[in-house]
């Protein structure tokens, strides 16, 4: 299927791949623009795509890691070649993190947030008064511009706490000389925008079928996981794990999406078929690449600087979000997540010769022609899978509901697949009977396995207050404990204010407004 690449603001240009969309860069546009014609609407939600939070996943940080690779780095759980290079990778797994030794980073992070929903506020607020622009399509874009604003608040509150609503587009961050609302205000906000969305104009289809473009499912899947992480710290909000279950059966029910099965060998496995074609029925959100056009960044940080395979096309390369031991330990010997070449690797044979290495790397962002042919990543990036959707539903029905069967039925979908040597019947038979309690934490287990490559690890910590401590003499033994006074993998011990990442003080210094989170203030 040909692929829609969707870039920052600016004119649209027909290139020789058919049905393409490349978006010219240009400064952010202005609020006095004139904005008045279908183009206009189109070249603004289609700037939202790849801005702000959507960009997080899957920019490599010139030896940093990503934005979204923080907080693995913070749960003690993943390392970076790079962070000898690039400070900010050190000072998250040192939780030496502060307004200004972060500023640069976090700032980054602050600003570009706070553009993608400026987008977002002038696609809502400007295309309800374009007048040569058909209904469906105005209602289509103005549901994805309330996803992508949603998206990006979310993004915000689970990393800073309460910061400024904003609901006009601004021409940049030092406009906004506002006060910070409230987490509450900032959940209500992107709850409405999200039910907003699925009122109005999103089709009913899978990623790929939709032409990769924000669908029902896709809006139905980032509400589930807000309403989940509503249930947690700090809101605890009395009846989010049911709204969560709800917005998660409207997956489920769809039918839109489905796990993608196994073949019958290791190298066909569902994670080698996701690892290396984008038109699954499994992807419910990415991040979308093609090499004629905008190429993946993430590839040649597969590779371990350590070696250096023939023909390869890098010249340079590092395992930038690495697995430590202690997070490999999280898999039990038959999980087939935790063998080589499935989601990790520790060893690639080329032209005969068997490279092995010391450490994992991933392996879901490996790709063999991006990496030794043209050094151009082709695959979509990962942020919302059905495995996901399954995974909240079991935990938000457990919670809700009790341990039900369709509970247990949800989580023995996922493990099922991955514990090729027991039957279905056997993994139901063991969750089957479990406390509340002792069933949740099956399923966090799962998200740790399932999706260790989408960065649920931080914000699982940060709701539940739980850390995962694995034992690499017992793989697959996982006990939770309270995060705060525990120490992370790197010897350092979490307080109260880790659960937060300060406001930067570029932020601190444009709006005099703002206020500083609790701990910070040394």
């Amino acid at each position: 299927m040909k692929k829609l690449i969707l870039f920052s603001l600016g004119f649209m240009v027909l290139t020789a791949c058919e049905d393409f969309l490349v978006e010219t860069p240009k400064n952010q546009i202005s609020v006095d623009q004139y904005f008045s014609t279908p183009e206009d609407a189109r070249s603004t939600v289609n700037s939202i795509y790849r801005d702000g939070a959507g960009a997080f996943y899957h920019e490599d940080g010139g030896f940093r890691g990503s934005r979204a690779m923080m907080g693995g780095y913070m749960a003690g759980y993943f390392d970076n070649e790079g962070k000898g290079e690039r400070i900010e990778g050190q000072l998250a797994q040192d939780l030496a993190m502060d307004p200004i030794n972060m500023g640069g980073l976090l700032g980054g992070t602050w600003e570009r947030l706070y553009r993608a929903i400026s987008r977002a506020n002038l696609a809502i607020t400007r295309i309800p008064l374009i007048e040569t622009i058909s209904e469906t399509e105005s209602q289509r874009l103005l549901a994805e511009a309330r996803f992508f604003r949603a998206f990006n608040y979310f993004y915000l509150v689970k990393t800073f706490g309460d910061v400024p609503l904003v609901l006009e587009p601004v021409d940049g961050p030092g406009d906004l000389t506002v006060s910070r609302d409230n987490s509450a205000t900032i959940y209500n906000q992107i709850v409405e925008d999200l039910n907003w969305a699925l009122d109005n104009g999103l089709p009913s289809a899978s990623f790929s079928e939709n032409g990769f473009r924000i669908t029902r499912g896709a809006a139905s899947t980032l509400l589930s996981h807000v309403h989940l992480q509503k249930a947690g710290y700090p809101l605890q909000e009395s009846g989010s794990y049911a709204d969560a279950a709800n917005a998660a059966r409207d997956v489920i029910m769809d039918n839109a999406h489905s796990l993608t099965e196994n073949g019958a060998t290791d190298e066909t496995s569902a994670y080698n078929a996701m690892r290396t074609s984008d038109d699954l029925d499994e992807y419910i959100y990415a991040i979308e690449y093609d090499f004629d056009i905008s190429s993946s960044p993430l590839p040649r940080i597969t590779i371990p600087g350590v070696i250096r395979p023939t023909g390869i096309q890098h010249g340079r390369t590092l395992n930038m979000y690495r697995p430590t031991s202690q997070f490999m330990a999280v898999y039990e010997d038959e999980d087939l997540r935790g063998q080589n070449q499935q989601i990790f690797y520790n060893s690639l044979e080329r032209d005969g010769t068997t490279y092995e290495f010391n450490e994992w790397a991933p392996y879901t962002w490996f790709e063999e022609r991006a990496i030794f042919d043209d050094n151009r990543g082709d695959m979509n990036t990962s942020i919302y899978r059905y495995a996901q959707v399954l995974l909240i539903a079991a935990e938000a029905i457990a919670r809700s509901e009790g341990v039900t069967s369709e509970a247990v039925g949800y989580l023995a979908d996922v493990r099922s697949r991955a514990y090729t040597n027991s039957t279905r019947g056997d993994i139901e038979a063991e969750l089957t009977g479990l406390s509340e309690e002792a069933f949740v934490q099956e399923v966090w287990k799962e998200r740790l396995r399932e999706l260790a490559l989408e960065f649920v690890i931080w914000p699982d910590i940060q709701r539940t207050r739980q850390y995962p401590v694995t034992d690499t003499d017992n793989p697959g033994e996982v006990n939770f404990v309270n995060v705060v006074g525990q120490n992370n993998n790197w010897g350092q011990t979490y307080q109260e204010k880790h659960l937060l990442y300060p406001i930067p003080d570029t932020e601190m210094q444009r709006n005099p407004s703002l206020t500083q989170n609790d701990g910070y203030l040394e």
